[in-house]
C-alpha cells in the first residue's frame, strides 16, 4: 500500500473520510498531534484526523509504525507531546480518574490477545464490565443475552477462555467489549492471533456493529482483510499518516 498514497498535509482538519460539514463535530479528532517517548523514538508526527459518528476506518501500517500508540491515544492509555485529541467532544490530555473512565465507558477495546480473565466464564468475563460500572443484577441479565447472541456464543456462556478456540475467544472479547452499548469500537489488531476464516468472522461482527451505528476504527497489518471488507483506509508509516489514492 505504500505506492499510490498521499501524505495528509499537516493543516488539514477536515474529515478524511466525508467532504467537509460544517453541520457535524466529528466524534474522534486528532489535531496536529505528536508522540514522542523519552528515549527519542517518535511515534507519531504531525497527525490530523477527523472521524464522524458512524464511521468504519481501517488503520493500517507495518508493525512499530505507531497504529497502537495511535489507539492509546484515544482511549487516554498514552498523552500526547504535542498537539490535541479529542474524543465525543472532550479534550483526553485533560483527563484523569473518573472523567477520563467516564469518555472510556463510550468505547469498547478490543485487543489482539483477548484479555480474558481464566478462571471466570464467558458470560462472567462480559459481565464483569457491566459489574464494575456498577450495574445491578437485573441489568447485567438484561444486556449480556444480547451481546452474546450478537457474537454468537449464546452456546459457550459457560465456557471457560481455555475451553474456547482462539476465534471464540477474540469473539467473547468482542461481545464484552460492546455489552454496555458504546459509540466508539477500537479493535486493536483484533486478528492477529487468528486464521483467515476466524479473521473474517471477527470483521463480519465489526461490521454487524457499523450497520447499526456503532463507530468503528479498527488497526491492522492484514491488506487482504482491508480489501475484503471495502472500508475507508489510512495509513501510519514512519509515524506520519497517508490515505490511499482513489481507486488503489
Amino acid at each position: 500500500m505504500t505506492q499510490g498514497s498521499t501524505r495528509l498535509p499537516v493543516k488539514e482538519t477536515n474529515s478524511v473520510l466525508h467532504p467537509p460539514d460544517e453541520t457535524q463535530t466529528a466524534i474522534v479528532s486528532l489535531q496536529q498531534v505528536h508522540k514522542a517517548y523519552g528515549n527519542g523514538f517518535k511515534a507519531l508526527t504531525d497527525i490530523n484526523l477527523e472521524i464522524q459518528s458512524g464511521d468504519f476506518l481501517f488503520v493500517t501500517g507495518p508493525s512499530g509504525s505507531g497504529k497502537s500508540t495511535f489507539l492509546k491515544l484515544l482511549y487516554g492509555e498514552e498523552r500526547t507531546t504535542a498537539g490535541e485529541v479529542r474524543v465525543d467532544g472532550l479534550n483526553v490530555g485533560e483527563l484523569k480518574g473518573d472523567r477520563l473512565a467516564k469518555l472510556r465507558r463510550r468505547m469498547g477495546i478490543v485487543f489482539q490477545d483477548y484479555k480474558l480473565i481464566p478462571r471466570r466464564t464467558v458470560a462472567e468475563n462480559v459481565a464483569f464490565v457491566l459489574w464494575a460500572q456498577g450495574y445491578g443484577r437485573q441489568e447485567i441479565q438484561r444486556r449480556l443475552p444480547p451481546a452474546l447472541k450478537m457474537v454468537g456464543l449464546q452456546h459457550k456462556a459457560d465456557s471457560f477462555p481455555d475451553e474456547l478456540s482462539g476465534g471464540e475467544q477474540q469473539r467473547a472479547s468482542i461481545a464484552r467489549a460492546i455489552v454496555n452499548t458504546p459509540a466508539i469500537v477500537l479493535a486493536d489488531e483484533p486478528t492477529g492471533n487468528l486464521d483467515a476464516d476466524n479473521s473474517w468472522q471477527v470483521i463480519k461482527i465489526l461490521k454487524k456493529l457499523h450497520a447499526i451505528g456503532i463507530t468503528i476504527i479498527v488497526t491492522t497489518h492484514d491488506e487482504s482483510l482491508i480489501r475484503l471488507s471495502n472500508h475507508p483506509v489510512v495509513q501510519i508509516r514512519n509515524g506520519h499518516l497517508y490515505r490511499p489514492e482513489p481507486n488503489l
